[in-house]
């Protein structure tokens, strides 16, 4: 169910998807349905092996479902797509090229006026915090800058459905927490629609509009829960009693605790 006032960006319905390796067969997705609204922040949380990735695999085009459809902004997803920015857990910055070259990879790839976007991407380097950086090579980063940078290269081809797998799972707490701050600022700058995949019940919480639970394999939908708290969040918002109560909800449903327990 999407909210109202705004249009769907992203229709899912059916999905289902079985990975065949010669007589065996594992599936890994079955009757997942979930819309997500233009500009919305959407978080997935679900135990390990869930389907969460494969969710991801699906939504690029680069896997077709076992059955179900996938639409994205009214076009039905049937192969890779140029309209989606794609975040993984680890930067995957190529050592060779420049910060500035790293972030114009999408540019290159898809062949669009390098002069144009080069000013575009300086501006989401200014964006992310990385002004100054751009002839500086991934390796004179830290792990958090490097993820920064990741972030700019998913937004210079300017797409409009942003997928982000564990992106800041690698980062030491601190950090993690920094980069939760930045992305919320870069969504409000940009509101982009994102998708955006976590272990961390917290931070789903904390960044999201809704935020879907899945079950073990086969992933489906457990429920999907509404975050009323207003933006922009601070992380003295994650000391308020409703967000613990919201913590505690979603770990009840993955089985951390039961969902009617005391705090």
């Amino acid at each position: 169910m999407q909210p109202a006032g705004r249009g769907a960006a992203l229709s899912i319905r059916g999905l289902g998807m079985v990975y065949r390796r010669g007589d065996s067969a594992v599936e890994a997705l079955a009757g997942f349905d979930l819309e997500v609204a233009d500009r919305e922040f959407v978080a997935i949380v679900g135990p390990s092996g869930c389907g969460k990735s494969t969710l991801l695999k699906l939504v690029t085009g680069l896997r077709p479902p076992t059955s179900g459809s996938i639409t994205l902004y009214g076009r039905p997803v049937t192969g890779p797509r140029s309209d989606v920015g794609i975040v993984f857990q680890t930067p995957v910055l190529f050592p060779w090229r420049t910060v500035l070259d790293n972030v114009l990879l999408p540019a290159d790839v898809l062949h669009l006026p390098r002069a144009e976007y080069t000013a575009k991407a300086k501006e989401l380097l200014e964006l992310v915090g990385l002004g100054g950086f751009e002839r500086n090579y991934p390796q004179e980063l830290s792990g958090g800058m490097q993820q920064r940078a990741a972030i700019a290269r998913a937004l210079v081809h300017d797409a409009p459905l942003l997928l982000m797998d564990e992106p800041f799972g690698a980062l030491d707490a601190m950090t993690r927490e920094g980069m939760n701050l930045e992305l919320q600022r870069i969504w409000a700058a940009s509101r982009k629609t994102v998708l955006f995949i976590t272990h961390s019940i917290a931070e789903a919480v904390f960044l999201a509009d809704r935020i879907v639970v899945m079950s073990p394999r086969p992933g489906r939908i457990i429920e999907i829960i509404e975050n009323p708290a207003p933006r922009l969040r601070s992380m003295e918002d994650t000391l308020a009693p409703e967000f613990g109560r919201m913590v505690h909800h979603v770990r009840g449903l993955l089985g951390g605790v039961p969902t009617g327990a005391a705090l």
